[in-house]
């Protein structure tokens, strides 16, 4: 799951305080969920998913 999230930042071509501003949280924060450090809140997933037009199983592996 971590990989897919940082993939998807990636290809947007946005660093993680533009993705952490985007999701009113800290970087530091946000680079733990991308490495794996915190499990990620549903709350930030279900917008992780919207932002990035993919669905949450897409970003939890399950499809």
């Amino acid at each position: 799951m971590y990989q897919r999230i940082r993939d998807l930042r990636e290809d947007k071509d946005l660093s993680q305080t533009q993705m952490a501003n985007l999701l009113n949280l800290s970087q530091s924060t946000y680079s733990r969920y991308e490495n794996g450090v915190l499990d990620v809140p549903s709350q930030v997933l279900i917008a992780l998913a919207k932002f990035h037009g993919v669905s949450v199983d897409y970003l939890l592996g399950l499809e």
